[in-house]
């Protein structure tokens, strides 16, 4: 392990989940609705996808990458329905069922399961990845493992401390409030949704 790369990794992480979507408005609404295990699992599955992503711009995996671009409108196609699917959920299910069923095992299964599917369903995510790294140059070479562990690290982090803190947060604004923000953040998803399957069909 190559200290310095992964440090490296763990910014790159860090930065790629940080900024506010779908999945960190998923992550957001769980773990308001049901706590931070449910939100902590769906962020987790946004790292795997990340630290997968990761992987093929570090080996250059070309021929994955050129599936990808070549099925990129289906994936995306793909990633909105799944969008307007969880919205829809979220509107259904009220927060008091979420958080009675929130360390489930098979509901923080779930949680993951949908996250990643969702994140693998966006695959501008590669090409973000295949810039960093080639900004990183000979960095990227020298360790690619290091760098890729550093990436799952940093996102993982970075959805521990968003959930924890959205769940403290939720103990203080009451059931009422919770339902307001989730139900605001479903229409939000099914907007997202909307877009990213106008946008692969385009």
């Amino acid at each position: 392990m190559d200290p310095a790369a992964f440090l490296r990794g763990t910014a790159v992480g860090l930065a790629v989940a940080a900024p506010v979507g779908p999945v960190g408005l998923l992550c957001i609404r769980r773990a308001l609705a049901g706590g931070a295990a449910i939100g902590f699992a769906s962020g987790l599955g946004a790292a795997v996808a990340d630290a997968a992503y990761a992987t093929l711009a570090a080996f250059g995996t070309g021929a994955a990458i050129r599936f990808l671009d070549a099925y990129a409108g289906v994936i995306g196609v793909a990633g909105g329905a799944l969008l307007l699917a969880l919205a829809a959920s979220g509107l259904r299910r009220r927060p008091a069922d979420v958080a009675a069923s929130a360390t489930d095992a098979r509901v923080l299964s779930a949680a993951f399961a949908s996250v990643l599917a969702l994140t693998l369903a966006n695959p501008a995510t590669i090409l973000s990845f295949l810039a960093i790294f080639a900004g990183l140059g000979a960095a990227a070479a020298a360790a690619p493992m290091s760098l890729v562990f550093g990436v799952f690290a940093g996102s993982a982090a970075w959805w521990l401390v968003l959930a924890c803190a959205t769940a403290a947060l939720g103990q203080g604004i009451g059931a009422r409030g919770r339902r307001a923000i989730d139900i605001a953040s479903a229409f939000c998803l099914a907007a997202f949704g909307a877009w990213a399957i106008l946008s692969a069909l385009q």
